[in-house]
């Protein structure tokens, strides 16, 4: 069983030089944000922290936006940036909880035994007015193990198998407008529309001022939307970001068995041979 998913800024404070930490801003946005995460870090961050780069750590020999590297190139990644796969990983973002999540979801996919998000994320922290830092931070590499667990996820050819099999219930965590086709997708050539079969649990509906909703909350919302925790779960969005928030909201409501389709809706709508509903 994974440990609790989040800390809180008053840990984080008190265990914020420990060397068994390693702290992580995993800040991402949406492109037509028009925002410079890793240049907002160089401004300003968390005192110790190290920039994931959620684009930047990712599979280059793919168009696809942000998919898993391999584990070696994983571990050689992160172990640049001075992260062991024996510390405390705390990853963060300035958004409360958006992009967080998928940096959690990577890390404990390629092997991390010990992974954490800060609840409230960087807004929390500067609301509190606790310290930061700017500039580049100086890290000493270390050694990051892999260990991949598949586990966690899932590619278009299993998602295609699941189409006939119906073994996992798949979750959309896309707005309803873009799950029903009623909404255009942001990034150009993609399809409106859902994977068939699947359902809609908009990310919207599961976090409320930066934090997950407690889980009696969630079990509440997975229940109205006819989820059942106790199946196996995959989920979705446009492109692995919120179907991570997703996922860990499942986890935290009490299910045992999810995982992420990686490519989600822009490789599923991208690909022409794939069908689709509204």
């Amino acid at each position: 069983m994974s440990p609790a998913p989040f800390v809180t800024t008053e840990w984080l404070a008190a265990n914020l030089h420990s060397p068994s930490i390693a702290l992580v801003d995993a800040s991402w946005y949406m492109p037509a944000a028009k925002r410079d995460p890793a240049g907002e870090f160089l401004q300003s961050h968390l005192p110790g922290a190290v920039f994931f780069d959620i684009d930047g750590v990712a599979d280059k020999t793919t168009d696809l936006p942000h998919m898993l590297p391999t584990p070696e190139d994983f571990a050689r990644m992160v172990g640049a940036l001075g992260i062991g796969s024996d510390q405390t990983i705390v990853v963060y973002d300035e958004s409360g909880l958006f992009s967080a999540p998928r940096a959690l979801w990577t890390f404990r996919t390629m092997g991390a035994t010990d992974a954490r998000i800060l609840e409230g994320g960087g807004a929390k922290w500067r609301a509190e007015g606790r310290p930061l830092e700017s500039g580049e931070p100086k890290v000493e590499p270390r050694v990051f193990t892999p260990r991949f667990h598949p586990e966690n996820v899932r590619s278009i050819a299993q998602m295609r198998d699941n189409l006939e099999t119906r073994a996992r219930k798949v979750l959309d965590a896309r707005p309803a407008g873009r799950f029903a086709g009623t909404e255009p997708e942001p990034r150009a050539g993609i399809r409106s529309g859902h994977i068939p079969g699947s359902g809609n649990v908009p990310v919207g509906l599961l976090t409320e001022n930066g934090l997950l909703k407690p889980a009696t909350d969630l079990q509440a919302i997975f229940a109205e939307r006819g989820v059942e925790l106790s199946q196996p779960i995959t989920t979705s969005c446009g492109s692995g970001i919120t179907a991570s928030t997703l996922a860990l909201a499942l986890e935290v409501a009490g299910a045992k068995d999810v995982s992420v389709y990686d490519g989600s809706w822009t490789e599923w709508g991208g690909d022409a041979s794939t069908p689709v509903e509204k």
